[in-house]
């Protein structure tokens, strides 16, 4: 008998939202170039710009907004063109980030992955994600942010992971992509606290980021983040069912002392690789990953594990599980399940 797939891969990418998918189909319609001045053009412009204004409501943004392929690029755009260069990371950044920093300093993170805000006082522009990718950590970027500016810096964060689920921090520059909330994959947006935090390159956007919007992808992410996140209070209930199975067949749940969205968690085996557990859910129908799912196809080990401490043989050992509004409590029972006759109930070592 066909098994039937459970998806607990969420923080990887989630389905397109049928609001989104009708959003988009009408976006198609719209086929002329926003940046054309004829009736079809301005028609163009017209729900651009309003999805833009509907963009900025839902994730309760009074800045400006420039869209992009994706968060990669939004961070590579705020990088590469910020007034202030790029003098400080997180160690447990996404490699969309850590790829453009070379020999940057790394700030210091506990066994948590949490930095120290006032670390981040430095002149220059400071990187850090709200929430990590792995872990579900959520950093404090709030007192962060203040840091920096108390000695003429900038914040910007990756919010890939928690946009569209809680509020936004008071960054400077902000990543966002729409496939983590229900928007399709391909689009993007960097949210930009002034427009003079930039140097412009010219082109659309503005002016900072050149080529033709994609207007369809836009109106599709506006209506994503309009279908809202009330879903999010199920998803901690749902996690706190899953850590109790897991804790109770003998898994560890990872970074479990800090402040974590409901949505990522990250868990051990004792004594079982992740690239063997992984082959064993999927076998059940199960689809999970180990560490970020953009390098996890090398099965290296964990910057972001190695960064807390973790020795290489405990954090060859962890995978990730994440939740999304689909995910129903007789899936995190199922993945329970699963879960205890992989591991044969052995206690963590």
């Amino acid at each position: 008998m066909k098994l039937e797939i459970l998806y607990l891969d969420h923080a990887a990418t989630t389905p397109l939202l049928p609001v989104a998918r009708d959003a988009m189909a009408g976006g198609f319609a719209l086929w002329a170039n926003p940046s054309s001045p004829h009736k079809a053009g301005r028609a163009a412009r017209a729900a651009l710009e309003d999805a833009r204004a509907r963009i900025a409501s839902a994730l309760g943004w009074d800045g400006e907004i420039a869209f992009t392929s994706g968060a990669s690029e939004a961070l590579a755009l705020a990088i590469s063109q910020s007034c202030k260069p790029l003098c400080a990371v997180s160690p447990v950044e996404h490699e969309a980030v850590l790829r453009h920093t070379g020999q940057v300093p790394r700030l210091p993170v506990d066994e948590h992955g949490l930095i120290d805000p006032g670390s981040a006082a430095l002149p220059g522009l400071v990187a850090v994600q709200h929430v990590n990718n792995e872990t579900g950590v959520i950093q404090p970027l709030d007192a962060t942010a203040r840091a920096a500016r108390e000695t003429g810096g900038l914040l910007l964060a990756d919010c890939a992971q928690s946009a569209g689920k809680i509020a936004l921090p008071d960054a400077d520059l902000i990543a966002i992509a729409a496939h983590k909330f229900g928007g399709p994959i391909g689009i993007g947006a960097l949210l930009v606290r002034d427009w003079a935090l930039l140097k412009p390159t010219g082109g659309q956007e503005r002016g900072y980021r050149a080529g033709t919007e994609n207007v369809p992808a836009i109106m599709a992410m506006a209506a994503a983040l309009d279908a809202g996140h009330d879903w999010l209070e199920e998803a901690a209930r749902l996690r706190t069912v899953l850590e109790q199975g897991l804790i109770a067949a003998g898994g560890e749940v990872i970074a479990a002392g800090a402040d974590r969205i409901a949505t990522i968690g990250s868990y051990r085996m004792s004594g079982v690789a992740a690239a063997v557990q992984l082959i064993r859910f999927d076998a059940q129908g199960i689809a999970v990953s180990a560490g970020s799912a953009c390098s996890s196809g090398s099965l290296k080990t964990s910057h972001v594990l190695t960064a807390m401490g973790m020795d290489d043989k405990a954090a060859s050992e962890v995978i990730r599980v994440s939740i999304g509004r689909e995910t129903t409590e007789a899936d995190i029972r199922r993945f329970v399940d699963a879960w205890t006759e992989i591991s044969g109930g052995r206690a963590a070592a």
